[in-house]
């Protein structure tokens, strides 16, 4: 069984491509060797595959990051406070409305550099991931080949690779500039009483997370309906042409059959261990941006409530829209990876399930 892993890991160029995803995970798991994650998952050592992991220094670093922005946005809003306070004293209300017209400005310039920088990180994660699923993909649809399961690879490989596509352009052509729009609302409608659009900006981010719904059950149900209407048809398949091989070759019919058995079961344990390696990739892909988003939803929330007391109402509700902002971001970055983790998952299944049938 060993020989016969070896010799379809090399026909199928698995070394070159563990080799590849090693550039994904280093950010998340730098302590991780996806070469012996992959030898544990073909032994069975699941246990020793989670050892692997090591310790991600990086989370603290996000969290401290996000606090220094936190202090910062804090530190601006106290300042404006004490000024304001002596101004309104002396009775110089247009002096006030200067000064509150420069704290926005300073706080929205701050706010806006820090955005920017994770809507690029958000979508060059996007971009990553989809790379890795479109060279992922054709290599567990070869495994399946190899497996027997003609019909479903044939089905399933142009459906996933063109719903794995159309879904990344989607999120980084469309939702995260509609984002973006919506944050501009949003600062635009707490500059004065005057300027009321936020209804607007609401809108669109609730249209957002409900295309995001939309997409994942879109996504998860065609490929399930796919590989629910072939597996059975490559069960069958298999099943009568290792019956041909067993009955009508002479002599040697049985152990033709018995080898191809051999050969499709050393396939399938070499599919569900690169299906457990991009899983971790994906996972490895994703995490530091999540954390980072993670860490300044929490931090923007915390802002919120504490300077609630001081601030200016403007100010504390704008605060409150760029974290929720924060956390449509992390709920696109958690739907893509839950999305291809899924899509994965079901081509592991369909090939389990049509092997089922023999």
């Amino acid at each position: 069984m060993n020989e016969i892993i070896e010799s379809q890991s090399n026909l199928f160029g698995i070394n070159e491509f563990i080799n590849q995803a090693n550039k994904y995970t280093k950010d998340a798991f730098p302590d991780l060797n996806i070469t012996k994650v992959f030898n544990d998952s073909i032994s069975g050592n699941v246990g020793n595959i989670f050892s692997n992991f090591g310790i991600m220094n990086f989370f603290s670093n996000q969290i401290s990051f996000a606090i220094e922005i936190m202090i910062e946005v804090i530190i601006i809003i106290i300042i404006n406070s004490i000024f304001k306070a002596i101004i309104e004293n002396l009775g110089n209300s247009n002096t006030a409305q200067i000064t509150y017209f420069i704290q926005y400005l300073v706080i929205v310039t701050l706010v806006i550099n820090t955005f920017t920088s994770i809507l690029n990180l958000t979508r060059e994660t996007i971009d990553n991931v989809v790379s890795f699923m479109t060279s992922l993909i054709p290599l567990l649809i070869t495994l399946m080949l190899s497996t027997g399961t003609i019909v479903t690879s044939t089905v399933v490989e142009p459906v996933l690779l063109i719903m794995i596509n159309i879904v990344g352009n989607f999120i980084n052509s469309f939702l995260i500039p509609l984002l973006l729009i919506s944050m501009s609302i949003s600062i635009v409608s707490n500059i004065s009483d005057k300027i009321q659009i936020e209804r607007l900006s609401k809108f669109l981010k609730s249209s957002i997370i409900w295309i995001l719904g939309i997409l994942l059950t879109v996504f998860t149900t065609t490929l399930s309906l796919q590989g629910s209407l072939t597996s059975s048809v490559d069960g069958m398949t298999a099943k009568t042409a290792k019956a041909v091989v067993s009955n009508f070759i002479p002599v040697v019919g049985k152990i033709m059959g018995d080898t191809v058995d051999s050969v499709i079961g050393c396939g399938n344990i070499l599919k569900n261990s690169m299906g457990i390696i991009g899983v971790i990739v994906i996972i490895g892909i994703v995490l530091v941006p999540i954390i980072k988003i993670f860490a300044l939803w929490i931090s923007f929330k915390l802002t919120s409530a504490v300077c609630e007391v001081v601030a200016d109402a403007k100010i504390v509700k704008l605060i409150d829209q760029i974290a929720d902002s924060y956390k449509i971001l992390l709920g696109m970055l958690l739907s893509v990876s839950v999305m291809f983790i899924i899509g994965i998952t079901l081509v592991i299944q369909m090939t389990n399930s049509a092997l089922m049938y023999k």
